[in-house]
């Protein structure tokens, strides 16, 4: 899945957000392994950023197991890998789900999030899943070098837009609804290189646990999962071109992950079938790091 040792080959993109096109390898999201058995069936969900990456992934496993799939995207910028999301999503589609659908909006805006919801809303009736992904991540040395700019763009795409899009979809989530956060290993372990995006990825392990308390008499559950490094465009848009070539030998089963291997832990958070009796808790799927949860 990876190149010998874990090494990818040297690759940087100058502008967040990063695009799974131009990437090479190309990301992985279908384990062709996979068996689907209706999980989500009849289930609307909602992912944000999920023209690529986990997102993506994401998106295809959700709708292999019957679910209709909304997941938004930032117009210009990421125009084709939601094309090619868009197309991946379609062969996957239960024969009794909707059409995916593809949302161009900037989720740092509270009214965007807010329009997001309500168009969802008014095409598939409710969101039953609501999947909190979209990220930006830089590279920074030092605290020195994070600029006003970088820091207020991290934190109202990484954990403002959490809380928008959470607050907004519960108008129309019932009992039985679930909200998954996607939150990062770095917010157990921290990471001097990223240290604003490591910031936000602790403030959504926490808000994913206040959340699920305050939401526990409503019946909605809310959980996080805390990927490891994976194959995404935020490898290559964040970190210098020789860095990338050393991704993975940290980790302890020596290598980074694809981003299919992330998407079972969204499908069984989102199943009440599998998951009825965890809310306010984390998946860690990260290749072998220990961490104190």
């Amino acid at each position: 899945m990876a190149y010998p040792g874990g090494k990818y080959p040297a690759q940087h993109q100058d502008t967040q957000p990063g695009k799974q096109y131009l990437m090479c390898p190309l990301p992985i999201s279908v384990d062709p392994n996979y068996k689907p058995s209706n999980k989500l069936q009849g289930k609307v969900a909602l992912v944000t950023g999920g023209d690529s990456g986990i997102g993506r992934a994401v998106c295809y496993y959700f709708s292999l197991e019957g679910a209709t799939v909304a997941f938004t995207y930032v117009p210009g910028q990421e125009d084709q890998d939601a094309s090619d999301a868009l197309a991946l999503i379609k062969q996957a589609k239960a024969s009794d789900a909707s059409d995916p659908v593809a949302i161009p909006t900037d989720l740092r805006s509270e009214s965007q999030c807010r329009q997001v919801v309500d168009q969802v809303a008014i095409l598939f009736g409710r969101i039953d899943v609501l999947v909190n992904n979209a990220a930006v991540q830089f590279y920074t040395e030092s605290i020195e070098d994070i600029t006003e700019e970088q820091l207020r763009r991290t934190f109202e795409t990484n954990i403002f837009s959490y809380i928008f899009m959470a607050r907004e979809s519960l108008k129309y989530m019932k009992e039985g609804s679930a909200i998954i956060n996607t939150t990062s290993v770095v917010a157990y372990t921290g990471n001097a290189d990223i240290l604003d995006y490591s910031c936000t990825k602790g403030a959504i392990v926490t808000f994913t646990r206040s959340l699920a308390l305050q939401l526990i008499k409503r019946g909605i559950r809310v959980n996080g999962v805390a990927p490891g490094g994976v194959w995404t465009p935020l490898q290559v848009v964040s970190w210098p071109a020789e860095m990338v070539t050393h991704l993975g030998f940290q980790e302890p089963i020596g290598r980074i992950a694809e981003p299919f291997e992330m998407a079972p832990s969204y499908v069984f958070l989102a199943n009440n079938e599998c998951s009825s009796f965890m809310t306010g808790q984390v998946l860690h799927p990260n290749g072998g790091i220990i961490v104190n949860t």
